[in-house]
């Protein structure tokens, strides 16, 4: 009896002792890098680092040391027509839209002297739309990447209008730069599903690429409010900007199509095929994209900038004369170069003026969006600007965008 009633005290205590013991809580916290990560794996980390041997990135450019370069924006300034600050396409395959753009606002204010800012990302919405609409008609077989011509702008332009940069910046969550590399990858994934899935609903796809980049890019707007007043992206083209996309030309010049017709650019970038550029023998192209600066035209500009005699640590171009000297480049040089894929559709740029050296060479003033003309003083006047010399424009640049009223002489002469 004496020893149950010990067990049952015992119980009884062990019990309120028990009762009577902090609870204790638990929670998440971020973990945090302790002595093994931040001493530990850091020492192994640089040790091996050091002991790595490491290629060096060595390329072949010209020396161009010698020179007295005009590469200063300031020689520029009594011949530079007016153009938006230069302004980076990030991570993104949209020079065609950021140099382009840059033109058509130049326009405006050549047209009205009204000084805006066009988003680029909207006309790159409906670009891509426009893109997975003729990959869905003609059943994957259409080219489906980030770039495209210049005279896209237009004919996105004329179909969907255009909007205000502040209406549509296409940047969300705080970003400074333009990534699409996520969105054209979740894109293309879902093109490529619909080839092997054989599901072309066109409206049912189209309604899926546009919630793929509403995710990414936000949404475009349908109307939005300008100096007091109500807008759709139609009449702000066509009542505020006041452009009329019809009067804008492509003007190209290569020697395998033929001269004084309308061909089409046979460039992968030219996805739709189109054959609305005036092909024109290069020394006139030359003396129409002389005569067009001089008279306060500024103009969209595309080609090659891989080349030994393009510095970005000078940001100029030049031909160098291991390469072709300057007397003989020619019409079939031209062609030479594009024909053997050593003259490539690389990239579209912002002519904006000119300058003449010491020799009567031009040298042109070039708007760029790419992160090549960056690599220098932010805070210099030469950020985000190349400088071509003509003869560079002579053999690399391929065509350009312009006002007709600019080239009129030569377009009197097409059939």
């Amino acid at each position: 009896m004496k020893q149950l009633l010990f067990i049952g005290l015992a119980f009884a205590f062990c019990s309120s002792a028990m009762g009577q013991q902090k609870q204790d809580r638990s929670k998440f916290q971020e973990y945090e890098p302790g002595y093994y990560q931040n001493s530990i794996l850091k020492d192994i980390h640089n040790v091996d680092e050091q002991l790595e041997s490491k290629d060096v990135d060595k390329r072949f450019f010209m020396d161009q040391s010698s020179y007295e370069l005009p590469n200063k924006v300031s020689l520029y300034k009594n011949n530079t027509e007016w153009a938006q600050p230069t302004l980076s396409q990030g991570n993104t395959g949209t020079c065609w839209c950021f140099s382009t753009t840059s033109f058509y606002e130049s326009e405006v204010y050549r047209l009205h002297k009204k000084e805006v800012k066009i988003s680029e990302l909207y006309t790159v919405y409906w670009e891509y739309v426009e893109k997975a609409r003729r990959f869905i008609q003609e059943r994957g077989d259409s080219h489906f990447e980030e770039g495209a011509e210049g005279n896209s702008v237009a004919r996105m332009w004329k179909e969907y209008g255009a909007c205000p940069q502040s209406e549509f910046s296409g940047l969300l969550n705080g970003r400074k730069f333009h990534t699409h590399a996520k969105m054209y990858k979740e894109m293309m994934a879902f093109l490529n599903g619909l080839k092997q899935s054989n599901a072309w609903n066109e409206e049912e796809a189209l309604a899926t690429i546009k919630s793929i980049m509403n995710h990414y890019l936000g949404t475009p707007p349908a109307k939005f409010t300008v100096e007091g007043k109500e807008y759709t992206p139609k009449t702000y083209l066509a009542d505020y900007l006041k452009l009329d996309m019809d009067n804008y030309v492509e003007i190209l010049s290569y020697k395998q199509e033929p001269y004084w017709q309308q061909v089409e650019y046979k460039v992968p970038d030219n996805w739709w095929h189109s054959k609305e550029y005036y092909n024109v023998p290069l020394d006139d192209y030359m003396t129409a994209l002389k005569k067009a600066v001089r008279e306060g035209y500024t103009m969209s500009i595309g080609g090659d900038v891989s080349e030994a005699g393009f510095l970005r640590t000078t940001n100029c171009a030049m031909v160098p004369s291991f390469d072709i000297p300057s007397e003989y480049i020619n019409e079939d040089a031209r062609q030479f170069r594009f024909s053997n894929g050593s003259t490539t559709d690389d990239h579209g740029m912002h002519l904006v003026g000119y300058y003449v050296d010491k020799a009567g060479k031009d040298w042109y003033l070039i708007k760029d969006s790419s992160s090549g003309s960056r690599n220098i003083d932010e805070n210099s006047d030469e950020f985000g600007y190349y400088f071509f010399q003509e003869d560079y424009v002579k053999l690399k640049m391929m065509g350009f965008t312009v006002h007709k009223d600019a080239v009129k002489d030569l377009l009197k002469k097409f059939k």
